[in-house]
């Protein structure tokens, strides 16, 4: 074997295991690579012979669409009775029945397939990115594009990307949690492991899918895609995404509606029986009778629904990366925000250096600043990517201009952590003795100080009141000194304060007012100073409920922060695993929570809400975590994307609420009849046919107009409201369908091709038209108007549903002519049928809003394969994914699990 090719095979194939005992510099050996990352022809290289990092395909899947179409039990059975009929010789009822199921797959897969597109562009509008060196320099890739033997740096609230095995780290602790369930953090290191060490023990690597909660660190990829730990676990739970409370809900209707069926068509079959008929006619009824009370579009209906939200939600600049995401929009009734970025413009600038002691120059505590930042000084210079906030933006100043790398040597680094909320350098300028420099929060670093001047902390509470942010720089000598430690943090002097402003934004205050307006709880929470956020509320009239600090949340239990948290308003100097525990208590205590920030320190909290949110100017890092992204600077078009996910509830609830009240009506007259009569009702042809027609025109909901009242608070699924609802408006329609039988039977004494013929019409306008009284708590027409393509495919419908029976197709569909007399007749039934239930809705609500109030809504329980989901969906890819073997992935996460239960130890 050639060098060559032991190279290549060296380079592209390292167990994490093998990596993990192996020492940084072997590990870099093996994979070919070095600290200086691999070049842009190696990773293409790479690239093509391993494939992207990615674990799950977003590309729309035209015959998984198709699949789905059939997979109804009902439809099947409907499908191989209509072939046996056709081989019994009832050709013309097989050929119906099967051009109407035709039509109404094909309505179904048009409509899916269409969503599945919307959601294909949605995802590759979606990027994730991820610092890596390549041809020597940092730069930022997808990560879908990272290959083994690449060097990626990695910062709090980072997702780890792919298998790592570390080259450095920084107090790294690592939440490990999505594949070990361990609510506590792994502490990491880049020593070597033992050889043989369980997956769990391998302190050295960090793995695809976890989260940086503490620290940063840098490490060479060692697998990626499904060839990762978290990527195998991800193959194997399959395409299909976890079920959400949303379709949950529709689930628990679809089985609702599935019992009555069930109930209602094996009474049906064994009543035609009974009486003689052919055992085939009684079946195909039977069938017919299953099909027409379930709504066979709401998948249709629910995913056109979701399409037409995230064009709109688009159109507004609101990229969602889900199409779910709008449903937990609309269910979010507590909005717990950061500040910067959020309601302030998120682009933090230096303003001045205010120096505390006299012979400190603004340019020389410029310069202290700049020595405590954690970049390196030459790249820092070049590129602010990667650096937090405050550090990009002392190093964009124009006084960093003047700043000569060259004479400076930084000797050791303690970075900065969200415990000591600062950063300390050990330096030497041009071989001179060395010096310690801290920066970081005002209360942490003056506690390390001398004790100050009373003019230094008038200066300091100055700028607290004025809103501006501030870091305080510190030093004292440290001749000797090489190496660094916590203990070395003490005895300094204070050198002054940088100065930083982030100003509120204009139209923040009117986007509160209309979240508040949607029944959404805002609170703010921070790691700035408490006076500094009370500021910013105050200059955005936002009333507080109090103020909690990083301090008092640390000191309370679970229950006494849970009860606090509800009414409080800011939450103050608070770190970033602060914010997740109150985040989680909030979700814990039955609200849907949102969480908005723009920061690193955000991400921890954004993964851990049910809805993230960011903004477009964020940081990668609250990026890649947020699940819905702003792309402009209007905060009010996060009141748009809740108004868009409640909007598409109230529209879906339209077409249930339809679907169990004309629909069983429909049904149980037709079964009543069908006992009581010496002939079919409708022939099941014609009742496939009525339900295709009547469901086609529902399509036309999701674009629909919704009533202010029902977006001002969350709408949660309530069974037993639908269930009444059906009890109530169900005999309704089977009153007027009575009525129509005693009309064709004692009036116009009908044949059964008449009889059925104007049941059919009378069926679909008003099952169809009660559209009109249910999608709205008002009065139709008068107070609430419907969209102009719900009306004109309401009435098309309805003028279709009178043509057939009248047009050549007539005597092909089993329907005789019917005398002008009938649509008189007709024409009044219709009017005195809507005014009814007008009345009756009217009842309904006021009686159901007294005496029958909604339960409150459940404490979401989901399950851990719902966050590897949406984890996964960050290395997504337009193209097909090769699986795995699901059960090699199963062992594998249960082994992660097993191995973390026997050792206690390494949970800190």
């Amino acid at each position: 074997m050639t060098d060559v090719n032991l190279r290549e095979r060296s380079s592209l194939q390292l167990a994490i295991t093998d990596a993990a005992s192996l020492t940084a510099e072997q590990t870099l050996a093996r994979l070919a690579s070095g600290t200086g990352g691999l070049t842009g022809e190696d990773a293409a290289a790479r690239l093509l012979e391993l494939g992207p990092n990615a674990v799950r395909t977003h590309r729309a899947n035209s015959w998984a669409v198709l699949g789905r179409q059939f997979a109804s039990p009902i439809l099947i059975l409907l499908i191989v009775t209509a072939g046996l009929s056709l081989f019994l010789g009832d050709a013309t009822n097989s050929i119906v029945i099967g051009v109407i199921l035709l039509a109404s797959v094909g309505l179904g897969f048009a409509n899916e397939y269409r969503a599945e597109r919307a959601s294909e562009a949605l995802h590759s509008r979606v990027t994730h990115k991820a610092a890596v060196q390549r041809d020597g320099t940092t730069t930022e890739v997808d990560v879908t594009a990272l290959v083994p033997g690449d060097v990626v740096h990695l910062s709090l609230g980072a997702i780890v990307p792919a298998d790592i095995r570390l080259l450095t780290t920084n107090n790294l602790l690592c939440d490990e949690s999505i594949l070990t369930g361990e609510s506590q953090a792994a502490a990491k290191d880049p020593a070597p492991v033992p050889g043989g060490a369980s997956l769990a023990d391998l302190a050295s690597c960090v793995f695809m899918g976890t989260v940086i909660q503490s620290g940063g660190c840098s490490g060479v990829v060692v697998a990626t895609g499904g060839r990762a730990e978290f990527g195998r676990i991800a193959l194997g739970l399959g395409e299909r995404q976890p079920q959400t409370e949303f379709q949950l809900g529709l689930k628990r209707f679809s089985f609702l509606l599935l019992q009555v069926a069930v109930v209602l068509t094996s009474l049906i079959f064994v009543a035609n029986l009974l009486l003689q008929r052919p055992l085939l006619e009684s079946l195909l009824f039977s069938l017919a009778i299953a099909v027409g009370i379930t709504p066979q579009l709401l998948p249709a209906v629910v995913s056109t629904s979701l399409a037409t939200g995230t064009r709109q939600l688009a159109k507004q600049k609101v990229l969602v990366k889900r199409l779910v995401c709008i449903e937990d929009l609309g269910d979010m009734d507590i909005l717990v925000t950061d500040k910067t970025g959020t309601l302030t413009e998120g682009k933090i600038s230096f303003t001045h250096a205010l120096p505390a002691t006299e012979g400190m120059s603004d340019a020389g505590l410029l310069t202290l600043g700049l020595l405590a930042t954690e970049a390196n000084y030459a790249g820092a210079k070049v590129s602010s990517a990667g650096q937090n906030p405050p550090d990009a933006a002392l190093w964009e100043s124009p006084g960093a201009a003047a700043f000569d790398p060259a004479r400076f040597e930084r000797l050791d680094l303690i970075g900065f952590d969200h415990q000591r909320r600062r950063t300390t350098a050990l330096v030497s300028e041009a071989g001179g003795p060395a010096l310690l420099v801290t920066k970081g929060a005002p209360e942490d670093v003056l506690a390390l100080c001398a004790p100050i001047t009373l003019a230094a902390q008038a200066l300091l509470d100055e700028q607290f009141d004025a809103g501006s942010r501030v870091v305080a720089v510190a030093t004292r000598p440290a001749a000797g000194l090489s190496r660094l430690t916590r203990a070395d943090e003490q005895d300094l002097t204070l050198a002054g304060f940088l100065v930083f402003l982030d100003r509120p934004k204009a139209n923040a205050r009117q986007s509160l007012d209309r979240l508040e307006a949607l029944g959404i709880s805002v609170k703010l929470a921070t790691g700035d100073n408490a006076k500094v956020a009370e500021r910013v509320c105050a200059d955005l009239d936002v009333i507080s409920g109090g103020t909690l600090t990083g301090a008092e949340v640390e000191g309370m239990s679970d229950a006494d922060l849970a009860a606090a948290a509800r009414t409080a308003t800011i939450f103050a100097r608070v770190s970033p695993e602060q914010k997740a525990r109150i985040i989680t208590l909030l979700r814990q205590s039955g609200g849907a929570v949102g969480f908005m920030g723009d920061g690193v320190n955000d991400a921890l909290a954004l993964h851990k809400a049910d809805i993230g949110i960011s903004v477009d100017t964020a940081t990668d890092v609250a990026k890649d975590a947020a699940d819905v992204v702003l792309l402009d600077k209007d905060l009010g078009v996060l009141a748009d994307g809740v108004m868009e996910g409640r909007r598409i509830f109230a529209n879906t609830i339209k077409y249930v609420l339809m679907g169990t009240s004309s629909n069983f009506g429909n049904m149980f007259s037709a079964a009543t009849a069908s006992v009581v009569l010496s002939f079919l009702p409708m022939l099941p042809g014609q009742i496939l046919l009525n339900n295709l027609l009547y469901d086609s025109g529902q399509l036309a909901i999701p674009g629909d107009r919704v009533d202010k009242e029902q977006l001002r608070a969350p709408s949660h699924w309530n069974i037993a409201f639908i269930r009444r609802f059906m009890l109530l408006f169900g005999p309704i329609s089977s009153l007027f369908d009575f009525a129509t039988f005693a009309l064709m039977l004692v009036v116009f004494t009908a044949v059964p091709g008449e009889f059925r013929a104007g049941w059919f019409i009378e069926s679909i306008a008003t099952q169809t038209l009660i559209i009109f009284a249910i999608r709205t708590r008002r009065v139709p027409f008068l107070r609430s108007r419907p969209s102009a393509g719900l009306l004109s495919a309401s009435l098309g419908v309805v003028a279709l549903g009178v043509f057939l029976p009248l047009s050549p197709l007539a005597g092909v569909l089993g329907f005789d002519p019917l005398p002008v007399p009938f649509f008189l007749a007709l024409l009044g039934m219709v009017v005195v049928y809507l005014v009814l239930v007008e009345l009756a809705k009217q009842w309904f609500f006021a009686r159901d809003a007294q005496q029958l109030p909604a339960p409150p809504p459940p404490v979401r329980r989901r399950h851990a394969t719902h966050h590897i989901s949406r984890r996964a969906f960050r290395f997504s890819i337009p193209a097909r994914v090769p699986p795995l073997k699901v059960h090699a992935a199963r062992g594998r996460a249960v082994g992660w699990r097993r191995a973390r239960r026997g050792r206690p130890g390494r949970n800190l």
